[in-house]
């Protein structure tokens, strides 16, 4: 019988008091030693990264070619996080997070690395912090936490920093939902505005979290068992998620037009999206399993075998149905399932964003939900059959072995832009993507030859692809000259008038053959392309210089490329000569003296000029 501790002896109440605070005090031991053997493992893994180079593929955008985040914190910045996307997302937290890296290490490619692994290392200690608070259950949250922390399609998110909003708004997914497991504990309005903040982070990250309200419904159906049969109970449950049902419904909306307007959103028939969308549903859960030849990007399919099809159905709805009918006896694998299936839908395909067919990273959060389906029913197996617990401790062990050899093995291809695509073109087909990147990687390494093989690739696979012509246009012109570059530099303008760089290699392979119109006209159609455009502008200028009566039409394209660039010494010398040449001597003196400020021992024309003027003046 138990007994009140009121009515116990003295004694005894300080020996129970002893033996709970030395338990307690164990455990907290337990779980800091959990938290130890997850770093190692992480930086087992990771660790490489911290030599790794930025990756040419978005992290251009998103950090070392965008000035916003490279000159560090400012008001002006910290406005343009919370008001411009980039590369088609509003995710001005993580914004903020790249600002703070470039405030702290400047443009350090290796720590900023290494802050995706940090973030990376505190989302997995909330996993195992939410797992445990909510289920008290040891064993199953540590071998979630470690799979999740180790997981080869975890790989992507980690080490490309571009996907910075992945581990970051993991990391708030999972706070939130720590916060709403003490939340349901005792409930108070503080807890649950904690808990909403964390979740309005998280949409500022990455809109992808928008499936958080339906996933806490999940939980507390289990392990909170705060979900009844059909009651009022259950209404108020259902009630409470809506002011989080309200920020999904305003992040959502502002990201469908964000992407509409930059161009992500993809035209493609709703009979072949759903077709992918299946498809996808089999290849995320069969990569779940047998994770080999992964790559950055995946091309988005011709067709779709009838098998694929078949049993991308068969999980989506056969699975599905039964996983549901299984929530009064096993409600770990109806909320773990649905978890899998419903935070998937936001980037299934049904509304296709981008090229790809599938990716890696769209894996980051929902593989948790399959995950505690898999680690539940085990506990479930190891409470009831004695006999093979060390069986599934040393299955368990291997599977967690396995992920950390397999993942270390990925992370090397992250090393530099080259290794990366090489990959994804060995183990992908007609792979555009992979092409034009490996080639810009050439590229930039002044590797021409190269460069042009790999988009002479790209253009075997998509004959319509404008930059792969455009940057073999540009390519030849380094190597042989404008007559072999003409062709494809016409080309590029003729599939994508859009594009300003091959009309600017048109521009300079015209003025160089004296058609001075002729590069007028491609000049400003790079202009029309691309208004800010500063070296564009300053080409215009130069060509507007060698026709007669054209002066002021240069003025214009000067000061405009000034604007653009107001610490180039050049820039202002240019301006400043040519507004002498036409009698605006002090306007001319203006734009001297800032060329000179900017650089003291530039041209001798323009020392020569501003002496001539400020002589002039006395």
């Amino acid at each position: 019988m138990n007994q009140n501790p009121a009515s116990l002896p003295d004694d005894e109440l300080d020996d129970n008091s002893f033996l709970a605070s030395t338990e307690a005090r164990k455990q907290r031991l337990f779980d800091a030693a959990i938290w130890l053997a997850l770093l190692v493992a992480i930086l087992v893994v990771y660790g490489q990264v911290r030599g790794f180079e930025f990756q040419n593929y978005d992290t251009g955008s998103y950090v070392y070619q965008n000035p916003h985040v490279m000159s560090g914190f400012s008001i002006a910045n910290l406005r343009w996080a919370f008001t411009s996307p980039v590369v088609g997302n509003w995710v001005p937290i993580t914004m903020l997070s790249h600002i703070l890296d470039a405030q702290l290490f400047g443009a350090q490619n290796g720590m900023h690395h290494l802050a995706n692994v940090l973030y990376h290392v505190l989302a997995c200690i909330l996993v195992f912090a939410s797992l445990k608070r909510a289920t008290g259950a040891r064993g199953p949250s540590v071998f979630v936490t470690f799979v999740f922390a180790l997981h080869p399609l975890h790989v992507e998110s980690v080490a490309w920093v571009a996907e910075r909003k992945d581990v970051l708004s993991a990391l708030f997914w999972f706070l939130a939902l720590y916060l709403y497991v003490r939340y349901a504990e005792r409930p108070s309005a503080a807890r649950y505005l904690a808990m909403a903040a964390a979740f309005a982070l998280g949409l500022m990250a990455k809109p992808m979290v928008v499936t958080f309200p339906f996933v806490l419904l999940l939980f507390d159906l289990w392990p909170l068992r705060r979900f009844p049969c059909p009651t009022p109970e259950a209404l108020k449950l259902v009630w409470e998620k809506v002011p989080l049902v309200a920020l999904t419904v305003a992040d959502a909306v502002i990201t469908y037009f964000v992407q509409g307007s930059a161009g992500a959103l993809v035209t493609i028939p709703l009979p072949i999206r759903i077709e992918n969308a299946l498809a996808s549903y089999w290849i995320y859960f069969r990569q779940m399993f047998w994770p080999t030849r992964l790559a950055v990007f995946y091309p988005y399919p011709n067709s779709f075998s009838p098998v694929t099809l078949t049993a991308g159905a068969v999980i989506a709805f056969v699975i599905t149905v039964l996983a549901i009918a299984m929530w009064r006896k096993k409600p770990y694998v109806t909320a773990g399932w649905l978890w899998f299936i419903g935070t998937l839908i936001p980037v299934i395909g049904l509304v296709q964003v981008g090229k790809q067919g599938h990716a890696d990273r769209y894996m980051y959060i929902p593989m948790v939900g399959l995950l505690i389906a898999l680690a539940w029913a085990a506990e479930q197996w190891y409470t009831k059959l004695p006999a093979i617990r060390l069986w599934l401790e040393l299955a368990g062990t291997a599977v967690c072995l396995a992920c950390l050899l397999t993942s270390r093995i990925d992370t090397a291809y992250w090393q530099n832009s080259g290794t990366l695509f090489q990959r994804a073109v060995d183990v992908t087909e007609s792979n555009v993507v992979a092409e034009e990147h490996l080639a810009l990687y050439e590229y930039e390494r002044l590797n021409l030859p190269a460069a042009i093989v790999h988009y002479q690739a790209a253009l075997a696979i998509d004959p319509t692809d404008a930059a792969a012509e455009a940057q073999i246009g540009s390519s030849l012109v380094s190597l042989e000259g404008c007559s072999t570059a003409l062709p494809h530099l016409e080309a590029a303008v003729r599939l994508d008038p859009r594009l300003s760089a091959p009309f600017a290699n048109l521009g300079r392979c015209l003025r160089q053959q004296m058609d001075y119109e002729g590069a007028v006209r491609n000049f400003e159609a790079a202009v029309r392309a691309t208004p800010d455009f500063a070296e564009v502008r300053e080409d215009l200028a130069l060509t507007f210089l060698k026709i007669p009566g054209r002066t002021p039409d240069a003025i214009r394209e000067f000061e405009a490329a000034v604007r653009l660039r107001p610490q180039n010494a050049r820039l202002h010398g240019e301006l400043g000569m040519s507004l002498e040449s036409v009698g605006r001597r002090d306007e001319a003196i203006q734009h001297l003296e800032a060329a000179m400020d900017l650089e003291p021992l530039g041209s001798a024309e323009v020392s020569s000029t501003l002496n001539k003027l400020r002589a002039g003046r006395h």
